[in-house]
């Protein structure tokens, strides 16, 4: 099953120095039919303003995965981790037992963010914190994996969660493949570009949910950048 979310049908916030829409049901954004999809939990699409961002707060048992879609992001904790991530590029955060941290965007640019959230598989675990930049060419025409909570997966960033986050570059007319499995579901977004998934057009930030299908088959119908998680 390939069900569409067109953008504008997603939750909308807009608080002066972020502009974010929801595609699941966060603060004060609820719709009891996109609560969660499996272990997915929330997918915020983030614009946030030069020189503005996220004060410090707390977070718990979730396992919190930014990718960066345009400009950077900076983060700080209070485990002492300090790092910028730049487009294209992904950090992770498993809060565990409980972690403060910031968002800045200390560009002179609009910052956009995709902000990914999966219900961990493991509870009362210690807090950690690292990013990865991913060379662009190792995912020109395939879906590569960047951040996984299977051991398999050695040169991605780990998450405690059954779960992975895979991302593509497609040129224009290019296609993809992902085995996701009939008891799997998938949700996938174009960061960027205009795509097929299995047949289904979906345009650039629209979210995709799939669920009863073997392989996804993402065809680029312009020049595109796809984002997918697998979950349980």
């Amino acid at each position: 099953m390939i069900e569409l979310r067109p953008f504008n049908s997603l939750g909308h916030a807009q608080h002066g120095w972020l502009n974010a829409r929801h595609h699941f049901s966060f603060a004060e954004y609820h719709d009891p039919q996109r609560v969660n999809w499996g272990t997915l939990r929330v997918w915020n699409d983030d614009e946030i303003a030069a020189h503005s961002g996220f004060p410090p707060h707390p977070h718990h048992d979730m396992e919190i995965i930014t990718y960066v879609r345009e400009g950077a992001i900076t983060h700080r904790d209070n485990l002492g981790n300090q790092g910028r991530t730049e487009a294209g590029d992904v950090q992770v955060m498993s809060a565990g037992t409980g972690i403060a941290h910031s968002e800045y965007n200390l560009e002179d640019v609009t910052s956009k963010i995709f902000q990914i959230w999966i219900i961990p598989n493991q509870v009362g675990t210690a807090p950690s914190w690292g990013a990865k930049p991913f060379p662009k060419g190792e995912r020109a025409g395939q879906f590569v994996v960047l951040a996984s909570g299977h051991e398999s997966d050695a040169d991605a960033l780990p998450i405690r969660a059954d779960a992975r986050l895979v991302a593509a570059t497609l040129a224009a007319g290019q296609s993809a493949e992902y085995p996701l499995g009939r008891l799997r579901k998938g949700y996938l977004v174009a960061a960027k570009g205009l795509i097929e998934v299995n047949g289904i057009s979906a345009a650039e930030r629209d979210g995709v949910a799939i669920s009863g299908e073997e392989v996804v088959r993402v065809t680029a119908l312009e020049d595109s950048e796809v984002i997918l998680v697998d979950v349980a």
